[in-house]
């Protein structure tokens, strides 16, 4: 399935605001409803989402910080993947490493030279999935006391090339 990244409009706004995580995930992703509320909130952090699509298929959402000015602990920049959700029904099937890499190839033709995110440092959470994609931890904590962690993006790749585990259906 080819995955892709599409501007959230009136046709797919219902479809996108439909995604959910399993509940276990809830305390850890949050909803689409709530990434929106986000964006109108905090407009400084220059919010930039999209549905993610497989195929013709909603399967997810994603939300960033696109090239803003830090102002820690608050706004984390100036390239912070602010949300990632993946639909509970398509999970396991590698759509979230594929958006992460996404992504990190659109911020880095930006100029990007890291991809930054950060994780609630809790069992069950998604410590696991960025560590494969090769995020590191930076040492710091969010205004929220999430992990902080980074994703180098090398200038002279031809493409983002996530970590060694990247294709393990994590996501």
């Amino acid at each position: 399935m080819a995955v892709s990244l599409r501007e959230i409009t009136e046709d797919n706004r219902d479809a996108a605001l439909a995604l959910r995580v399993a509940p276990e995930q809830e305390r850890f992703v949050g909803s689409v409803r709530g990434a929106l509320a986000d964006a109108v909130e905090y407009p400084h952090a220059r919010p930039w989402f999209r549905a993610v699509y497989a195929d013709e298929e909603p399967v997810g959402f994603v939300m960033l910080s696109w090239n803003v000015e830090p102002r820690p602990p608050d706004v984390i920049g100036p390239w912070f993947l602010w949300k990632l959700l993946v639909d509970q029904r398509y999970q396991g099937r590698g759509h979230g490493a594929e958006t992460v890499r996404q992504v990190a190839n659109l911020v880095r033709a930006e100029g990007a030279t890291e991809l930054l995110t950060s994780y609630v440092p809790l069992n069950g959470g998604p410590a696991g999935f960025y560590r494969r994609l090769g995020f590191v931890p930076t040492g710091d904590l969010d205004g929220n006391g999430e992990v902080i962690v980074r994703l180098v993006l090398r200038r002279q790749d031809p493409g983002v090339t996530l970590g060694p585990d990247a294709d393990q259906r994590a996501g």
